[in-house]
């Protein structure tokens, strides 16, 4: 329970940001291009706050002071975002919202990597988030008051779940003595720690993956509005979440039967038909069919991938190794998939957004395939 109620409450803020921040940005007053220029900074921006937290963390040895100071910078970034329209006040406050958003779960996620045996109670556990996910989805979907349809409204539902995600902090569990070094000082700091060349492949890879994702990340929300003129996002995303909760639950068991790389390459499969359903039918029915392919395209590529870090990273680095893995193999990605993207949608539109990001799921499998053995040989 000290990890399930935080988690819970952590992705209600995802279950509102994660469907609305294109639509609240949009609301703003801006164009596609523009949009997808601030997701872009934003996702950049999330680079770096979950390398300065988890850094934070490391040193500590405990987590719970980062993530109240994330959750403290999200409710400092809305009033801004939401009542000064200006080009220089919109990326300042994304930016601040970003450092904590990004930051939140791969805090979290070091937590529980260091605090749980193995990767199936990590799924379970995840499963609580992913449960909440749906949960606030549905919720915004039908509520009669304050419909996440304006800005403010948008941006009240952010910030009261963030309230209450930082009440849960209370119950929030210290990192166990005995699964790590305790605080980097300068007694067991002696040298520069080297990423294996393996994990910074495997890096690369998963990377791929989150790119070919990020027209979804980014942009879906406005194609289900502006495109199929379907009144549908939270049920829409409140779909794509419910398919992935059994395969983050029963992960545990397929990564010890497949190994992580295996899973990642069949998810960048997916990924590739998920894209071509939303190019070749762009309908309420294959918006519909291509959110059920979330279940393999997050619920078993971000098992994966933190299983992936857990094994080539050691404890006492987990905070910054999960880090790595939601900055520079998420957000970087996701910061040029939505750059790029909301030029393409500006000149050719949401099927040639989609259909083209097909070639970066090719590109992570054509990876795969050249350095397979290196990538499924037990790490060291």
């Amino acid at each position: 329970m000290s990890l399930i109620l935080p988690y819970f409450f952590a992705f209600t803020i995802y279950g509102v940001a994660s469907p609305y921040l294109s639509v609240l940005i949009r609301g703003l007053g801006y164009s596609p291009t523009v949009v997808g220029l601030l997701l872009g900074l934003f996702e950049v921006a999330g680079i770096g706050g979950p390398f300065l937290l988890g850094h934070l963390s490391d040193r500590l040895g405990r987590s719970r002071p980062s993530l109240a100071i994330a959750f403290v910078l999200i409710l400092l970034s809305l009033f801004p975002l939401l009542y000064f329209h200006s080009i220089f006040v919109t990326p300042i406050s994304l930016i601040v919202m970003a450092v904590g958003l990004r930051s939140i779960i791969p805090l979290m996620d070091a937590t529980a990597t260091l605090t749980l045996s193995g990767a199936a109670p990590y799924g379970k556990v995840r499963s609580a988030g992913s449960a909440s996910f749906v949960i606030m989805s549905l919720l915004l979907q039908v509520i009669p008051f304050m419909v996440p349809n304006t800005p403010v409204h948008i941006g009240f539902w952010i910030g009261l779940m963030t309230l209450f995600s930082l009440a849960t902090l209370i119950v929030f569990p210290h990192t166990p003595k005995n699964r790590s070094r305790g605080p980097l000082t300068s007694g067991n700091r002696k040298t520069t720690y080297r990423w294996s060349p393996v994990f910074i492949v495997g890096l690369v890879m998963i990377g791929l993956g989150w790119l070919a994702m990020a027209p979804i990340t980014s942009f879906f929300s406005l194609y289900v509005v502006e495109a199929l003129h379907w009144n549908a996002v939270g049920l829409m995303w409140a779909i794509s979440a419910t398919s992935e909760i059994p395969f983050i639950f029963f992960s545990g068991p397929l990564i010890r039967r497949f190994g992580a790389p295996r899973l990642l390459a069949f998810s960048m499969v997916a990924i590739s038909v998920r894209l071509a359903l939303y190019a070749l039918f762009p309908t309420p029915l294959g918006a519909v069919v291509g959110q059920t392919l979330h279940s393999l395209c997050f619920g078993l590529f971000h098992p994966a991938a933190v299983a992936f870090v857990a094994t080539h990273v050691p404890p006492e680095r987990r905070a910054v190794g999960m880090s790595l893995y939601l900055s520079l193999g998420v957000g970087l990605p996701t910061f040029l998939g939505s750059a790029v993207g909301g030029l393409v949608v500006d000149l050719g539109g949401y099927r040639l957004l989609f259909g083209s990001f097909i070639t970066f799921a090719l590109a992570g499998l054509a990876l795969y395939g050249m350095i397979r053995h290196s990538l499924n040989a037990p790490a060291t």
